[in-house]
């Protein structure tokens, strides 16, 4: 591990962490996971240090599992456990670059824990508009709890601000910031990181969120599911309004 720094990149499924792992991953000093044969290369699986979300139910469910949150008190916060990471690891980046990238949506949860493990690291933390996440994860999980889902979002984000307040290097950014202003977002990440600047590897579309948002109002075509939605986004829009966005006017956001 000796000449190499640490990046964990950390968000909720839907969040943009892989193509924002892509991102990263061109710059000419940070190496990042590729064609591993996990899903979306996600460090989570490719590892047998701590369980992968899908053990506590996946996403949109997995934070609600108490055993997902690990600090810095875990048992399993040790220099082994930090040996064994790197070893499992370490075959999947190119360790002539200075920088090595992780990416995987639980880390949202274990941020004190990786910190502990690897005390240089730096943490990336990406949030999107709990709407278009909501959507596709519950669409994946073939139910229509929205509730649920936004109680997920805001439990994860919830421990991530308590976390947040023990690490040293940390950078959070928005989906949306990332899609507005691609440029301007990665030389903030990259500057954070101590690195030059590159352009963007590849174009940035916007306009994912804005066809979740139409499906959200597609859904309430039901009068049932609208009568149902509209409760879900007046019980939860005071709290997903410290975040910056809103239940009742998305489309504002």
């Amino acid at each position: 591990m000796e000449g190499h720094r640490f990046v964990f990149l950390a968000g909720l499924h839907r969040s943009g962490t892989t193509l924002l792992a892509r991102l990263l991953a061109a710059h000419p000093e940070i190496s990042g996971f590729s064609d591993t044969g996990v899903p979306a290369d996600e460090g989570q699986h490719l590892q047998s240090v701590y369980p992968a979300a899908n053990e506590y139910g996946g996403p949109g469910r997995f934070g609600f599992a108490p055993e997902s949150h690990l600090t810095e008190s875990s048992p399993l916060a040790s220099e082994a456990s930090a040996r064994k990471l790197f070893e499992e690891w370490s075959p999947h980046w190119d360790l002539s670059r200075p920088l090595l990238l992780e990416k995987s949506p639980p880390n949202l949860l274990k941020t004190r824990f990786l910190q502990a493990l690897f005390p240089d690291s730096a943490f990336v933390v990406i949030v999107r508009h709990p709407i278009p996440v909501s959507i596709p994860t519950a669409r994946w999980r073939g139910t229509r709890r929205y509730d649920r889902m936004f109680e997920h979002w805001l439990h994860c984000h919830a421990l991530f601000e308590a976390d947040r307040e023990h690490l040293e290097r940390v950078h959070v950014l928005t989906y949306e910031q990332l899609v507005r202003d691609p440029a301007g977002v990665l030389d903030g990440i990259f500057g954070f990181l101590g690195l030059d600047p590159i352009p963007s590897s590849e174009p940035v579309e916007g306009g994912a969120n804005e066809k979740y948002f139409r499906q959200w109002q597609e859904l309430k075509s039901d009068l049932r599911m609208r009568a149902y939605l509209d409760l879900v986004s007046l019980r939860y829009e005071r709290r997903v309004r410290r975040y910056g966005y809103s239940l009742l006017s998305p489309e504002s956001d």
